[in-house]
């Protein structure tokens, strides 16, 4: 839990032994359903929960605001966020029911109240929410496509509602065709280890 310290050192120690727990729960899950890449499994702290954390880095989420985490998969970024922001309601979806088994699981074993899982396909879900967040599971312009019908009309943040997406590599040609107000964020501004240097966070503004 160094790394999340050094990132985030006004996490309370309780909060800090649910990520860390999360972090357990997920490594045991995946060595039964491919979750996330084995070969992190050494660095789920890093790779996959500071990473999913970077959200954080941006946006507080306001208490009683709702966030759909698109394509969950083992719940991420979608379950640190919880573990972080208790007041903030958050819903995560994923097409793939065994790994939404295991979501509902962790998020049991947890103990948060504030998320949810659901198997379903985002095109199809119904629901109002302030941010959509996701980690790499499409181009940005099919994001758009897929969430567009999701989101409030009133904000209650700074920044306006709209959709979160931790991203890699060059991503001038794929932001190019999004017609929509956009920017990036190179991690490596917040972060100082090698793995974030290709790292981004993009945010795409859906409402005005």
């Amino acid at each position: 839990m160094e790394l999340i310290q050094k990132y985030f050192p006004t996490l309370e120690a309780p909060t800090t032994q649910r990520l860390q727990h999360y972090a357990e729960l997920l490594a045991d899950w995946n060595s039964r359903i491919n979750l996330i890449s084995r070969k992190d499994t050494e660095s789920i702290i890093q790779n996959h929960i500071l990473h999913s954390l970077s959200i954080a880095r941006l946006i507080e989420f306001h208490p009683f605001s709702n966030v759909l985490d698109l394509g969950t998969g083992g719940g991420l970024p979608g379950i640190p966020l919880a573990i972080i922001f208790p007041k903030t309601q958050f819903h995560l979806v994923d097409s793939i029911g065994k790994k939404i088994v295991a979501v509902q699981r962790m998020i049991t074993d947890l103990g948060l109240e504030n998320c949810t899982a659901e198997q379903c396909r985002v095109e199809q879900h119904q629901g109002t929410y302030d941010f959509v967040v996701t980690r790499a599971v499409a181009q940005s312009v099919k994001l758009v496509d897929w969430t567009k019908h999701l989101f409030a009309h009133y904000h209650e943040h700074d920044l306006k509602n709209g959709i979160l997406a931790l991203k890699g590599g060059d991503l001038k040609e794929e932001m190019k065709a999004v017609k929509r107000i956009n920017k990036v964020h190179h991690l490596s501004k917040w972060y100082e280890e090698e793995f974030f240097e290709t790292k981004k966070l993009v945010y795409i503004r859906m409402r005005k």
